[in-house]
Protein backbone atom coordinates (compact mmCIF):
# COMPACT_ATOMS: atom_id res chain seq x y z
CA UNK A 1 0.00 0.00 0.00
CA UNK A 2 0.69 3.81 -0.51
CA UNK A 3 3.49 5.41 1.78
CA UNK A 4 1.79 7.61 4.69
CA UNK A 5 4.18 10.82 5.52
CA UNK A 6 2.33 14.01 5.87
CA UNK A 7 -0.96 15.07 4.11
CA UNK A 8 -1.90 18.42 3.47
CA UNK A 9 -4.99 20.15 2.18
CA UNK A 10 -8.39 21.58 2.81
CA UNK A 11 -10.17 19.90 5.22
CA UNK A 12 -13.82 18.66 4.03
CA UNK A 13 -16.17 19.12 7.06
CA UNK A 14 -18.73 16.13 7.06
CA UNK A 15 -19.76 16.37 10.47
CA UNK A 16 -23.03 14.35 10.50
CA UNK A 17 -22.72 11.60 13.72
CA UNK A 18 -23.34 7.57 12.92
CA UNK A 19 -22.18 7.95 9.17
CA UNK A 20 -22.45 3.96 8.89
CA UNK A 21 -20.70 2.02 5.91
CA UNK A 22 -23.94 1.66 3.85
CA UNK A 23 -24.06 5.47 3.69
CA UNK A 24 -20.43 5.41 2.45
CA UNK A 25 -20.67 3.13 0.01
CA UNK A 26 -23.67 1.02 -0.58
CA UNK A 27 -23.66 -2.65 -0.75
CA UNK A 28 -24.40 -3.32 -4.29
CA UNK A 29 -21.70 -1.53 -5.38
CA UNK A 30 -19.75 -3.62 -3.70
CA UNK A 31 -20.69 -6.07 -6.65
CA UNK A 32 -18.28 -6.21 -9.81
CA UNK A 33 -16.87 -2.29 -9.16
CA UNK A 34 -13.39 -4.24 -7.77
CA UNK A 35 -11.17 -1.97 -5.23
CA UNK A 36 -10.20 0.92 -7.36
CA UNK A 37 -13.50 1.57 -8.80
CA UNK A 38 -15.66 2.67 -6.04
CA UNK A 39 -14.60 6.13 -5.49
CA UNK A 40 -17.69 7.68 -7.81
CA UNK A 41 -19.76 5.56 -5.71
CA UNK A 42 -18.79 6.73 -2.57
CA UNK A 43 -22.00 8.66 -0.46
CA UNK A 44 -24.12 8.22 -3.31
CA UNK A 45 -27.38 8.86 -1.82
CA UNK A 46 -26.44 12.27 -0.53
CA UNK A 47 -23.84 12.87 -4.05
CA UNK A 48 -25.95 13.03 -6.29
CA UNK A 49 -29.74 13.71 -7.31
CA UNK A 50 -31.93 11.00 -7.70
CA UNK A 51 -31.49 11.87 -11.91
CA UNK A 52 -27.93 11.29 -11.02
CA UNK A 53 -26.49 14.95 -11.24
CA UNK A 54 -24.75 15.99 -8.43
CA UNK A 55 -26.33 17.72 -5.22
CA UNK A 56 -24.85 20.98 -5.13
CA UNK A 57 -25.89 21.34 -1.33
CA UNK A 58 -23.87 18.28 -0.52
CA UNK A 59 -20.37 19.31 1.25
CA UNK A 60 -18.22 17.06 -0.96
CA UNK A 61 -19.47 18.48 -4.34
CA UNK A 62 -18.99 21.99 -2.88
CA UNK A 63 -15.18 23.63 -3.65
CA UNK A 64 -13.02 23.54 -2.20
CA UNK A 65 -13.70 20.13 -0.66
CA UNK A 66 -14.19 18.19 -3.88
CA UNK A 67 -10.57 17.27 -4.09
CA UNK A 68 -9.61 17.33 -0.21
CA UNK A 69 -7.41 14.55 0.80
CA UNK A 70 -8.29 15.22 4.63
CA UNK A 71 -12.12 14.29 6.29
CA UNK A 72 -13.62 16.14 9.15
CA UNK A 73 -16.56 13.99 10.46
CA UNK A 74 -18.59 13.27 13.48
CA UNK A 75 -18.84 10.79 16.25
CA UNK A 76 -19.14 7.24 15.38
CA UNK A 77 -17.81 7.50 11.91
CA UNK A 78 -17.63 4.60 9.89
CA UNK A 79 -20.15 2.28 12.05
CA UNK A 80 -22.71 -0.53 10.69
CA UNK A 81 -21.41 -3.44 8.73
CA UNK A 82 -17.92 -4.75 8.37
CA UNK A 83 -16.87 -3.46 4.50
CA UNK A 84 -13.57 -2.81 3.93
CA UNK A 85 -15.14 -1.18 0.20
CA UNK A 86 -15.67 1.84 2.44
CA UNK A 87 -12.08 2.55 3.19
CA UNK A 88 -11.45 2.05 -0.77
CA UNK A 89 -14.32 4.15 -1.97
CA UNK A 90 -13.46 6.50 0.54
CA UNK A 91 -9.96 6.50 -0.95
CA UNK A 92 -10.99 6.29 -4.39
CA UNK A 93 -11.96 9.87 -3.30
CA UNK A 94 -9.00 11.22 -2.67
CA UNK A 95 -8.96 10.88 0.91
CA UNK A 96 -5.81 10.00 3.32
CA UNK A 97 -7.10 10.58 6.58
CA UNK A 98 -10.15 10.98 8.31
CA UNK A 99 -10.60 13.22 11.54
CA UNK A 100 -13.16 11.98 13.75
CA UNK A 101 -14.56 12.02 17.55
CA UNK A 102 -14.71 8.10 17.41
CA UNK A 103 -15.16 5.81 14.83
CA UNK A 104 -16.43 2.05 14.20
CA UNK A 105 -13.73 -0.68 15.28
CA UNK A 106 -13.80 -2.61 11.93
CA UNK A 107 -13.73 0.33 10.15
CA UNK A 108 -10.95 2.42 12.42
CA UNK A 109 -8.84 -1.02 11.89
CA UNK A 110 -9.13 -1.63 8.16
CA UNK A 111 -8.28 2.20 7.34
CA UNK A 112 -4.74 1.13 8.57
CA UNK A 113 -4.94 -1.72 6.45
CA UNK A 114 -5.50 -0.03 3.32
CA UNK A 115 -3.26 3.13 3.87
CA UNK A 116 -5.67 5.94 5.21
CA UNK A 117 -5.00 7.23 8.47
CA UNK A 118 -8.27 7.27 11.01
CA UNK A 119 -7.70 10.18 13.79
CA UNK A 120 -9.53 10.15 16.92
CA UNK A 121 -9.93 13.82 18.27
CA UNK A 122 -11.93 15.89 20.62
CA UNK A 123 -15.31 17.30 18.51
CA UNK A 124 -14.27 20.54 19.67
CA UNK A 125 -11.14 20.37 18.09
CA UNK A 126 -12.53 19.29 14.63
CA UNK A 127 -14.86 22.22 15.00
CA UNK A 128 -12.18 24.58 15.09
CA UNK A 129 -10.52 22.87 12.47
CA UNK A 130 -14.04 23.04 10.02
CA UNK A 131 -13.95 26.63 10.80
CA UNK A 132 -11.23 27.34 10.61
CA UNK A 133 -11.51 25.96 7.23
CA UNK A 134 -14.24 27.65 5.96
CA UNK A 135 -12.95 31.02 7.26
CA UNK A 136 -10.33 30.82 4.62
CA UNK A 137 -12.52 29.75 2.42
CA UNK A 138 -10.18 26.61 2.25
CA UNK A 139 -7.65 28.66 0.84
CA UNK A 140 -5.65 27.48 4.35
CA UNK A 141 -4.59 23.92 4.92
CA UNK A 142 -4.69 21.47 7.70
CA UNK A 143 -1.81 19.69 7.87
CA UNK A 144 -1.60 15.96 9.04
CA UNK A 145 1.88 14.81 10.09
CA UNK A 146 1.95 11.43 11.12
CA UNK A 147 5.61 11.10 12.10
CA UNK A 148 5.27 14.24 15.03
CA UNK A 149 1.83 12.60 15.25
CA UNK A 150 0.58 16.20 14.96
CA UNK A 151 -2.58 18.22 13.28
CA UNK A 152 -1.71 21.58 12.35
CA UNK A 153 -4.95 23.76 11.64
CA UNK A 154 -5.15 26.26 8.93
CA UNK A 155 -4.35 28.84 11.65
CA UNK A 156 -0.90 26.85 12.67
CA UNK A 157 -2.12 25.26 15.96
CA UNK A 158 -0.42 22.07 16.48
CA UNK A 159 -2.74 19.44 18.10
CA UNK A 160 -1.29 16.01 19.06
CA UNK A 161 -2.77 12.61 18.17
CA UNK A 162 -2.41 9.03 19.80
CA UNK A 163 -1.91 6.17 17.32
CA UNK A 164 -0.38 2.54 18.05
CA UNK A 165 3.25 2.42 17.50
CA UNK A 166 3.06 -1.05 15.20
CA UNK A 167 -0.01 0.72 12.98
CA UNK A 168 2.72 4.14 12.28
CA UNK A 169 5.50 2.45 11.32
CA UNK A 170 3.43 0.04 8.85
CA UNK A 171 1.64 3.28 7.51
CA UNK A 172 5.25 5.36 7.36
CA UNK A 173 6.60 2.39 5.12
CA UNK A 174 3.38 1.06 3.79
CA UNK A 175 3.38 -2.13 4.82
CA UNK A 176 -0.29 -4.27 5.26
CA UNK A 177 0.11 -7.41 7.88
CA UNK A 178 1.41 -9.33 5.26
CA UNK A 179 3.94 -7.05 4.36
CA UNK A 180 4.59 -7.00 8.12
CA UNK A 181 4.99 -10.96 7.99
CA UNK A 182 6.78 -11.35 5.40
CA UNK A 183 9.63 -8.95 6.75
CA UNK A 184 10.50 -12.02 9.03
CA UNK A 185 10.82 -14.59 6.74
CA UNK A 186 13.92 -15.99 7.40
CA UNK A 187 12.89 -16.16 11.24
CA UNK A 188 9.79 -18.06 10.59
CA UNK A 189 12.16 -20.13 8.32
CA UNK A 190 14.49 -20.94 10.60
CA UNK A 191 12.16 -21.81 13.31
CA UNK A 192 10.21 -23.95 10.64
CA UNK A 193 13.72 -25.62 10.24
CA UNK A 194 14.44 -26.05 13.68
CA UNK A 195 10.82 -26.90 14.63
CA UNK A 196 10.69 -30.20 12.03
CA UNK A 197 14.56 -31.37 13.67
CA UNK A 198 13.04 -31.14 17.06
CA UNK A 199 9.34 -32.36 16.42
CA UNK A 200 9.40 -34.27 13.36
CA UNK A 201 6.33 -36.45 14.57
CA UNK A 202 4.34 -33.28 14.30
CA UNK A 203 5.14 -32.49 10.95
CA UNK A 204 4.19 -35.71 9.29
CA UNK A 205 0.48 -35.09 8.34
CA UNK A 206 1.59 -31.64 7.06
CA UNK A 207 4.70 -32.98 4.54
CA UNK A 208 2.55 -36.13 3.37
Amino acid sequence: MDKFTTVSGPAAPLMAANVDTDVIIPIQRLLGSGRGGLGPYAFERLRYAPDGTENPDFVLNRPPYRDSPILLAGPNFGCGSSREGAVWALMGMGFRAVLAPSFGDIFFNNCFQNGMLPIALPEDAIARIAAETEAAQGARHTTVDLARQLVVTPDGTEIPFPVDARKKEALLEGLDDIALTLRMKDQITAWYAADRTRRPWAWESVER
